[in-house]
């Protein structure tokens, strides 16, 4: 496979109280297969690009079961490597109206989290990338994780593929051992070309404020990050301002050394699913940016991505390069 998109992270299992129920009100679970790594993976392969998923999985049927959802997806799983043991997992407790929804993690030494960098064939896997792209999830494992996202950054330069960071900041995972957030993934930011994450992220990562109103704040902010990466040449970040559970009100924005866009914002009611969305948005953003596109096009395209992603359910975006085309905001009646 040659220009592929390579992702490397865990893949995890979700089980979902359905309806909208509290989990004490359940007697069952919806169960599908996700990742934030897998999720962006899943979400080029449906827009037409070619990606590897680079990970392990249980030698179970839940690990075959994860492998197949990948495979069905048009991810490439030849480098995925399957050993004894378990499979990540979380649980989402579905919110509605005002009340939020909530995830629990169980993932503690899950096969992915228990694995060494030597587990890995970075080099054969990039062989051929056009990109890597992997997230703050990985290295808020623990040290373990740390190793694990160090080494497919170290992989990385030394093929001379450029990087994509998504910074995915979870507190519930860092908070869970004694770790440095600021000072980890700002060395694996070094070496990014791209960004996904907002001012928020960046001042964790700089360890200083930004103020000013929205846009000046968002803009000095990045001009910052430009500042402190000589690597990086775009972030993409987004705007939501949640209504309720199922009316947020989204905008995206994309900075580069030079120039800059943020969209109108978007109203997105009816929300079927608000997860992975985030990796929705960076798929799309990627899809423009692997075609070359302008600040205008990928802002927009990542926008219409997460949007549409709200409509689906599950953790992973499969709707097509046609229909992300067709998107619009005001919605529609049915296409015949």
């Amino acid at each position: 496979m040659i220009g592929h998109v390579l992702c490397f992270g865990e893949v995890l299992l979700r089980f979902a109280t359905p309806a909208a129920r509290l989990t004490v009100q359940c007697d069952a679970l919806d169960m599908v297969v996700g990742g934030a790594e897998a999720n962006v993976g899943a979400g080029l392969a449906s827009l037409g690009h070619g990606v590897r998923m680079l990970t392990r999985l249980p030698s179970s049927t839940l690990g075959d079961k994860a492998r197949a959802v990948l495979g069905a997806a048009g991810v490439d799983t030849l480098h995925i490597g399957r050993t004894a043991g378990r499979m990540g997992l979380y649980f989402l407790e579905s919110g509605a109206g005002l009340r939020p929804s909530s995830i629990t993690y169980d993932r503690a030494g899950s096969v992915f989290a228990n694995s060494a960098p030597d587990d890995f064939n970075f080099a054969s896997a990039l062989e051929g990338a056009r990109l890597l792209h992997l997230s703050g999830i990985t290295p808020a494992l623990g040290p373990g994780g740390v190793a694990l996202a160090r080494a497919a950054v170290a992989a990385a330069n030394a093929a001379g593929v450029p990087i994509c960071f998504d910074g995915n900041y979870r507190a519930l995972l860092w908070d869970a051992w004694d770790s440095d957030p600021r000072s980890i993934l700002t060395d694996l930011m070094q070496s990014a070309t791209v960004m996904i994450g907002n001012h928020r992220d960046i001042s964790l990562l700089l360890g200083k404020p930004f103020s000013g109103d929205a846009s000046d704040r968002r803009r000095e902010a990045a001009l910052a990050a430009f500042e402190a990466f000589p690597k990086l040449q775009l972030i993409a970040s987004t705007a939501r301002h949640v209504v309720n559970a199922g009316h947020h009100r989204i905008a995206a924005r994309i900075d580069t050394r030079d120039a800059a866009h943020q969209t109108a914002e978007v109203d997105v009611t009816g929300i079927v699913d608000r997860i992975g969305t985030g990796d929705a948005f960076a798929a799309g953003v990627l899809h423009k940016w692997l075609q070359g596109a302008d600040t205008v096009s990928t802002a927009q395209a990542g926008l219409a991505y997460t949007v549409l992603k709200h409509t689906q359910p599950g953790d992973m975006c499969l709707i097509g390069p046609a229909e992300l085309e067709a998107f619009s905001a005001s919605g529609g009646d049915v296409r015949r």
